[in-house]
């Protein structure tokens, strides 16, 4: 298993500068925005909407206070938001991801924005249901002390994961592209697959094992097909070359298909 790096105090003190309360967008808060966002990629002021700017914003800003992971997950109609702000590292996502498999919360929406610069935080929105409805309130208290515990790595997610799946099995039908985003200026992985149990975290396992840190990520779930694009940093958040990103795009596409899973 690849090492688990926690928020460390450098981290605190990088984010310490900016961070105050910011109670509406006054000049001063947008000051405070403009300072914030210098650490996203460049597109992100400009296609993130100043409403999820300061949400993102107000999230850090918690994640300074607490030392620990924000995560608030909160009914909204017949779905549940859960909103997700921590250190960005590469087996985060696998964590996630395989908390909500092991809960058998269906994934509807998924919106990521993570920095490219210190401290390289990731803002996490995922829109979920479990049997088409919210999530009771204990099972929300659940779900988000399954996640500090396993970020914590007071227990593994694939131990949790084997009783439910054979996580020896392959996907079917997965196709995978590498190419760099001319809007974005980011390396970018295409992945899809048919809708299947534990997709999700399968995929963010494979990230995690080829040592990708995502850094936004867009989601289409369609006829029976799920298409995810991430948009991605390489070993030591470093930019990846158009040859080595053709090797891992083919890496992803084998372990997913039980190759190297």
């Amino acid at each position: 298993m690849r090492h688990r790096e926690p928020l460390g105090q450098r981290s605190y003190r990088e984010l310490s500068p900016i961070m105050a309360p910011a109670p509406g967008l006054k000049s001063s808060t947008v000051d405070l925005l403009k300072r914030f966002n210098r650490a996203f990629p460049q597109f992100y002021e400009q296609f993130v909407s100043s409403e999820i700017q300061l949400q993102n914003l107000k999230l850090a800003y918690q994640l300074y206070k607490t030392r620990q992971a924000t995560i608030e997950l909160k009914p909204e109609g017949n779905k549940s938001v859960l909103n997700f702000a921590y250190r960005n590292q590469s087996f985060l996502l696998s964590d996630i991801f395989g908390v909500l498999a092991a809960y058998g919360l269906t994934i509807h929406n998924l919106s990521l924005y993570g920095q490219i610069y210190p401290p390289m935080l990731v803002f996490i929105k995922l829109v979920v249901s479990r049997g088409g409805k919210p999530l009771t309130e204990k099972t929300a208290d659940n779900v988000g002390r399954a996640i500090r515990e396993a970020l914590a790595g007071h227990f593994e997610v694939e131990e949790m994961l084997a009783v439910e799946f054979n996580l020896d099995a392959g996907l079917e039908d997965v196709e995978t592209e590498f190419y760099v985003d001319p809007v974005f200026h980011l390396p970018a992985l295409l992945i899809e697959a048919d809708n299947q149990p534990g997709l999700f975290y399968k995929v963010m396992y494979a990230i995690w094992q080829e040592d990708l840190l995502v850094v936004n990520a867009n989601l289409l779930v369609w006829r029976g097909r799920t298409r995810l694009i991430l948009y991605l940093l390489g070993p030591n958040e470093s930019l990846i070359p158009e040859y080595l990103g053709q090797k891992i795009a083919e890496g992803v596409r084998q372990r997913l298909m039980g190759s190297r899973f």
